[in-house]
């Protein structure tokens, strides 16, 4: 490509196209290329011509071999005195500076990665040679550096799965930083070195993209939770704290201090219903007959604090974590499984220690007598839902208790109800994972569900009465009064999930305090959750309050113990983050694995109706998801929704619904 001159005071610029840096030639070199003849120097026979040209392939011609630059350097370096010259000098060393060609290979060979030479605007100086070594070793350290770069680069660009242990520190450091941004940490800025690779191999510079990445060199676990990362769940129990837990497996026969107080009521007919795969079983419910007639209803609950005194250890990690979480993969305990599982739990033919509370019911389903005390039980047998609510139905007589259980509960149920209680109950999807396979289970509104949970909001108004009675700081939960649609607003709206999705979104936030309040949703006067003491730190504090009142011990003040709540608050508002996270993920997994079909939903509101976002309630999933939705959709519209965009990695569910 033709060089082109412009004269600026007394230098030379020369552009070229196979060079993109300004060159610059002193003039009195480029005098001596013009003053050649014209088939030396290659001047133009038409005006406007440059006055010389040189190409590429002229220049690789001309260039002096590596060896004869090396010569001319020893020739030079030796000289008795330090020598200095121009282009030009070096040149006629070389061969003739009246080789235009000559000139521009030296020129750009001294510009280049050389080290032999120092160029100084236009004066040269060899280096010594004791200046080379050095120079000579960065250069192969650089050469390693760009080798080790490139195949780094190519492994990242296969994509294939790599054991980090082989790696290099700085290979392995740049894998730290990914993985710190697929978790979300992305207030670090990624090392620019790390940046211009990831451009290179085409990869966003954003969570998603790298969490592919990650997945495919098979340094990130594809199901792995962001939320949850070094979070005192996914950190698990100390080796200290499971070797205490074992010592306290191996010693639960043992007598502690107050099991000689505890009543035995191993006798009664005790059940237990949960879910199949639920080992931490925290109550049990058991019907006794009074001499004077009545039914009494006993709830059971388990009594974990016999085994895990405050202020141990053991006890302070369960504060940290504040409850246990409930995943797709399953449980993260609060405490450690072998006694969670173990003998906190209330096990089927196992003496367990409990907290039992019983309770006599007038015709309306009103409190007539209750009282509490610390006991010893032996649950007879466990149920399952699914076999309770057979059981109910079927009602044989060798189950007469459980059939009378439930008429109880249900006669408490009608008496809140008449006080304002709500019952939104809607059938409830949830993911679980099999292997690595996600499954949609859904859960529906049966009778022994409704059974054990009125059994436990009874349990709950229970301990709230007895707290306000004894003046005792307990953490009462609670929630404001709210103006609900009229009736004729609702009964223009089809029952179920639209008809309950109107009344929920007039609703308050619930509210944990010390001071006793009205629960407008429950309608009850007051309510403390008390009766999952093996998941929930706060029913344990309640346990502990209660055994405080029991032995004329103090128990905590008011102040203290608000105190303990506002602490529990953080890791309680993480594990929510971290459940919510886990279902959504799994959520889109499941739909990743579906066929692309149409899911019929109904209309429940908008969201951000600027944005044409709504929540539509999917029958066949058992959940409200928020979809783009037709401007003109009302609650009841029927809709039919498609997934339009889904990536499990990227956090992305995309679904568009149409009328």
């Amino acid at each position: 490509m033709a060089v082109v001159q412009s004269v600026r005071g007394s230098r030379v610029e020369l552009r070229s196209g196979f060079d993109a840096r300004l060159q610059q030639v002193p003039l009195r070199d480029v005098e001596r290329l013009a003053a050649l003849p014209p088939t030396a120097a290659g001047t133009p026979c038409r005006l406007g011509d440059p006055p010389w040209s040189l190409s590429p392939a002229g220049l690789a011609a001309s260039r002096p071999s590596c060896r004869a630059f090396g010569e001319a350097w020893l020739v030079l370096v030796e000289e008795s005195a330090p020598w200095e010259g121009g282009l030009t000098d070096l040149a006629d060393l070389l061969g003739s500076a009246a080789d235009p060609s000559l000139l521009a290979a030296c020129w750009l060979w001294l510009h280049g990665d050389q080290t032999l030479f120092r160029l100084r605007q236009t004066r040269i100086t060899p280096r010594r040679a004791d200046e080379l070594r050095p120079l000579r070793q960065e250069r192969r350290r650089q050469a390693l550096r760009r080798l080790r770069r490139d195949q780094w680069l190519q492994r990242l660009q296969a994509r294939q799965p790599m054991d980090a242990d082989g790696l290099s520190a700085e290979q392995r450091n740049d894998l730290d930083q990914l993985r710190g941004w697929a978790g979300g940490a992305t207030e670090q800025p990624l090392s620019d070195d790390l940046q211009r690779l990831l451009r290179e191999i085409h990869c966003p510079l954003e969570p998603g993209p790298i969490r592919h990445l990650l997945v495919d060199l098979g340094q990130w676990e594809r199901h792995h939770l962001p939320s949850l990362e070094a979070t005192t769940w996914q950190q698990g129990f100390s080796s200290q704290l499971l070797e205490e837990a074992d010592q306290l497996v191996a010693r639960a026969h043992l007598p502690f201090p107050g099991d000689g107080e505890r009543v035995d009521r191993c006798e009664q007919r005790v059940v237990t219903i949960d879910d199949d795969d639920t080992l931490d079983i925290d109550d049990g419910l058991a019907l006794e007959t009074t001499a004077e007639g009545h039914q009494r209803l006993w709830i059971h609950i388990a009594d974990p604090g016999r085994l895990v005194a405050a202020g141990t250890p053991l006890d302070l990690e369960a504060r940290r974590r504040a409850s246990s979480l409930y995943l797709a993969r399953g449980n993260l305990p609060m405490f450690p499984p072998q006694l969670a599982h173990g003998p906190m739990s209330l096990r089927s033919g196992e003496r367990s220690a409990a907290w039992s509370l019983w309770v006599e019911l007038d015709d309306s389903g009103a409190v007539l007598a209750d009282g509490f005390e610390r006991s010893w039980v032996r649950p007879t047998y466990r149920l399952s839902y699914a076999d309770a609510d057979e059981l109910i139905e079927l009602a044989p007589p060798q189950e007469a208790d459980l059939v009378a259980i439930h008429d109880l509960l249900t006669l408490r149920r009608s008496w809140r109800t008449a006080r304002g209680a709500l019952h939104l109950e809607d059938p409830e999807g949830r993911i679980r994972c099999r292997g690595e396979q996600a499954e949609l289970e859904v859960v529906e509104a049966s009778p022994s569900r409704r059974l054990v949970a009125e059994a436990m909001v009874l349990a709950g108004s229970l301990v709230a009465e007895r707290g306000i009675h004894e003046v005792l700081a307990l953490p009462f939960r609670s929630q404001p009064t709210c103006e609900l649609p009229s009736a004729a607003e609702l009964a223009q709206l089809p029952c179920g999930p639209v008809r309950h999705a109107a009344i929920k979104r007039c609703l308050s936030r619930g509210l944990v305090g010390t001071s006793p309040a009205a629960h407008f949703s429950l309608g009850l006067p007051a309510y403390v959750q008390a009766t999952s003491p093996i998941r929930r730190y706060g029913d344990l504090l309640v346990q502990r309050q209660l055994l405080a009142l029991w032995a004329g011990e103090p128990p905590l003040a008011e102040q203290d113990l608000a105190g303990l709540l506002t602490e529990l608050e953080a890791p309680l508002r993480q594990g929510i983050l971290i459940g919510r996270e886990d279902q959504r993920h799994w959520l889109q997994v499941w739909f990743e694995e579906q066929e692309r079909r149409p899911w019929p939903g109904l209309f429940l509101r908008w969201l951000r109706q600027d944005h044409q976002l709504g929540l539509v309630w999917l029958e066949d999933l058992a959940q409200s998801l928020p979809c783009s939705c037709p401007s003109r959709s009302e609650p009841g519209s029927t809709l039919l929704v498609r997934v339009s965009a889904v990536d499990s990695l990227q956090d992305l569910l995309r679904l568009e619904a149409t009328g």
